[in-house]
């Protein structure tokens, strides 16, 4: 895994995850804060919530994933919960195993459950089971502990061999995911910015809205090329109104780099709306 250097954040003690125990998010939370008590919520909504009402100290959000892509669900959060600031990022070599009661084989499975990501990555392998249907749970550890609490040989649980041990799960297939390349990149938020040494390879990340013009984005991304910068990921959700979009970028950088604020300030002149999510150290996968 790959982590992001912490500099300047006050003492973290409680950490919201979305999911339950066993979940890829507790690791990554683990990864960061190692000592930090990690609380578990029931969306991601629920756990920008919990930073923003000051429940907990931070929180990790799934970000996005190099099989499944943006995860939209955190990007809205971070939308539509100005309280957060980003502060690190780790990035998590994510393994999935296909988990069953004890006696359940192959051959007895009707239904495998998980979270719509982690079934997207591993759609070739469940293509081999055209026996099996798919089903959606809210993260990939409650539905091993579904798959557990019902003991049920026809149902198993795609989630990390980490779930399946906690919940008391048989080990059915192993290293399922499509691309031996699967990982998932986690921001970290808090309702405080941090300070970054400088020289520090960084990234910033910052939502924008536009007019509904020709050129409009282009002319709000432009400033990051003519400034040497790099733009290493740029998604769009819809605003809530009709066929309008915000967009999330994010910028490489070095920390302490004259050329970012001149290109934030380009990148604000150029936008209706600009909200600079924050800068922290960039981990490398």
């Amino acid at each position: 895994m790959a982590v992001s250097q912490i500099r300047s954040i006050p003492d973290i003690r409680r950490v919201a995850f979305h999911g339950d125990f066993g979940a890829f998010s507790e690791e990554a939370v683990a990864a960061l804060w190692p000592h930090a008590l990690a609380i578990p919520s029931r969306s991601v909504t629920e756990v920008a919530r919990a930073v923003a009402r000051g429940d907990v100290d931070a929180a990790v959000l799934p970000v996005e994933n190099t099989v499944a892509g943006g995860v939209v669900a955190a990007y809205d959060a971070l939308a539509d919960t100005p309280e957060l600031h980003a502060i690190a990022e780790t990035i998590l070599h994510i393994r999935q195993y296909l988990l069953g009661t004890q006696g359940a084989t192959l051959d007895s499975l009707e239904v495998v459950e998980s979270h719509p990501v982690a079934l997207s990555q591993c759609a070739n392998f469940l293509a081999r089971l055209p026996h099996v249907r798919s089903q959606a749970a809210s993260d990939t550890a409650s539905a091993a502990r579904g798959v557990a609490e019902a003991r049920d040989p026809r149902r198993a649980a795609i989630a990390s061999k980490h779930a399946g041990a906690r919940y008391g799960l048989t080990v059915l297939a192993e290293r399922i995911e499509d691309r031996a390349d699967n990982q998932t990149r986690f921001l970290a938020v808090a309702r405080s910015s941090v300070t970054l040494d400088a020289d520090t390879s960084a990234r910033t990340s910052l939502v924008f809205t536009t007019a509904n013009q020709p050129g409009a984005l282009i002319r709000a991304l432009e400033p990051i090329a003519r400034h040497e910068l790099n733009l290493s990921k740029l998604e769009s959700r819809p605003t809530g109104e009709p066929w309008t979009y915000r967009f999330f970028a994010d910028i490489d950088h070095v920390a302490g780099d004259p050329r970012l604020d001149a290109a934030l300030a380009a990148i604000t002149n150029a936008t209706q709306t600009c909200r600079l999510l924050g800068t922290y150290a960039r981990a490398l996968s």
